[in-house]
């Protein structure tokens, strides 16, 4: 997805971007005006003014393309199933507030799934930034006045405080402000994005949406809200300093005990198919469709009467010395590698500039060899690090700003319709064998001629370093075969406009 795959640059509104110069100044396509003086961008942020595409891309701090900064890196590279549906966002001092940092990873699906998360990754956060402001206002107001604020968990009457999980970590045994402040924000901007895409002019929502994990960072504060079944884990060193991944969030899928009691209370269906057993999906009651893979999306409004919510999971960790770097990731790569394998990855890349990549590529070699005769799905990787960053690494990534990453390894297999390389850093090729040993490594020549039906069938068990060493002319793909894992199985035959999601309101 080409939306899904743009970030701030400096100078880039300059260049004119989707706007073009004229008399000196900046207009989009419309003919309005756009604005690209930081300071009053910023204002109209925390206003709750809307921006236009022009205006986001001119926002600073905030990335939304493969790249990486002092704090953060982004990296995302489209699969073999079409249109890159991952999209992802790392946004410094965020709401205009010193050592704070906005990250979000969003997991598109169905027709319209592209759409769906490009624009929540460019409406939630703006959305975030007015409530979060609101709250504080109204927080203040409340104890100036001697009132005692009022509970999130009454907040709405539609909304048992069962929707939410309550947070592991405290500080001296309470929450602090921030949490209550953010988590009442959360809430509210959740909810406020939902009903957009119901209500969008353009994006056809009804079956089609997408995951969300948000992330707020203020100083040693964590606070993050979690939709879907995209995945969020701390690397940390334990006492013997040793590196470990710790889980920040739960994958909501449909067959969490507490998620199908609620679907299953709308009179939605939960079960899984027979050649995938493992893969709960929640289904129409009376239409074998849509079979969603997860328990909690933005948009799929066919489910909303159904027990599907857009409710986010949010959860509060205080952060120590001992916590390293935070990555947040969409299912192309829990897939396919364990919450410690990943940690590992993004530990041993060269630089910080280089570790959501590496965290890419390995994902992409460790498709390869798990599920051989599966397509490879989206990735998309952000990672966040949490102490600040030596002075050879400052330096190290001042220089490689004007170098080129190498090609991924989709892209060395001629895969059709991938992302360019862009410049973003000077890393020489980075590969991460950390699911094979050297011993299992041997180069195989490729054979002239076609190939034979012995060779046909030992092509389908390929191991690991086989796909690495393939050559142009014996290309190995992924393209046979049926998909790993599907968000969505198919969708529903009727469309009944005027039943579509009539109640939808309550969950909002």
């Amino acid at each position: 997805m080409g939306g899904c795959l743009s970030s701030y640059v400096e100078g880039a509104c300059d260049k004119g971007g989707r706007g073009e110069k004229r008399g000196g100044g900046l207009f989009d396509r419309r003919g309005g005006s756009v604005v690209t003086d930081p300071a009053e961008l910023l204002a109209k942020v925390e206003s709750g003014q809307g921006l236009t595409d022009e205006e986001l891309q001119c926002v600073p701090g905030r990335m939304f393309l493969n790249g990486s900064s002092e704090v953060a890196c982004l990296f995302t590279q489209q699969g073999r199933k079409g249109t890159n549906q991952d999209a992802m966002i790392a946004w410094e001092n965020f709401g205009s507030r010193d050592n704070t940092v906005f990250c979000g990873i969003f997991d598109g699906h169905g027709p319209f799934g592209h759409m769906v998360a490009k624009k929540v990754r460019d409406s939630l956060p703006l959305k975030l930034c007015t409530q979060w402001k609101a709250a504080h206002n109204n927080q203040n107001g409340l104890q100036q006045d001697g009132i005692a604020p009022v509970s999130v968990h009454s907040e709405d009457g539609s909304m048992g405080k069962d929707e939410w999980s309550e947070p592991t970590d405290t500080v001296d045994g309470k929450l602090p402000e921030i949490y209550h402040i953010l988590r009442q924000s959360l809430l509210k901007s959740f909810k406020l994005m939902d009903k957009e895409l119901k209500l969008h002019p353009t994006i056809d929502c009804f079956c089609s949406g997408s995951t969300a994990i948000t992330l707020v960072k203020q100083g040693q504060d964590l606070v993050i809200g979690n939709v879907g079944d995209s995945r969020a884990v701390l690397g940390m060193r334990d006492e013997d300093d040793s590196l470990v991944a710790v889980q920040l969030t739960v994958d909501l899928k449909p067959n969490l005990p507490r998620e199908a009691e609620r679907i299953q209370q709308c009179k939605g269906r939960v079960f899984a198919l027979q050649d995938e057993p493992e893969v709960a999906r929640v289904w129409l009651p009376n239409n074998d469709s849509p079979g969603l893979a997860m328990a909690r999306a933005f948009g799929d409004f066919c489910l909303k009467d159904y027990g599907l919510i857009s409710v986010p999971d949010v959860s509060y960790r205080h952060l120590t010395d001992k916590d390293e770097f935070i990555i947040l990731a969409t299912d192309g790569i829990w897939d396919v590698l364990s919450n410690k394998e990943a940690v590992d990855v993004v530990a041993s890349a060269p630089s910080r500039s280089t570790a959501a990549r590496a965290l890419v590529d390995t994902a992409i070699r460790a498709w390869w060899l798990k599920f051989p005769t599966s397509k490879i799905d989206d990735c998309a990787v952000v990672c966040l690090f949490l102490n600040p960053p030596s002075p050879a690494v400052q330096n190290h990534l001042i220089g490689s700003e004007k170098n080129n990453l190498g090609p991924t390894p989709l892209e060395r297999a001629g895969g059709d319709h991938l992302v360019e390389p862009i410049a973003a850093t000077g890393e020489p090729e980075v590969t991460v064998a950390h699911l094979v040993s050297s011993r299992e490594i041997e180069i195989m020549p490729a054979e002239p001629g076609e190939k034979s039906l012995e060779q046909q069938q030992r092509q389908q068990s390929r191991r690991l370093a086989d796909c690495l060493s393939t050559t142009d002319e014996e290309e190995w793909s992924a393209l046979e075969g049926v998909t790993r894992v599907n968000s969505l199985v198919n969708l529903p035959r009727f469309l009944a406009g005027d039943k579509r999601s009539a109640s939808w309101r309550k969950w909002l």
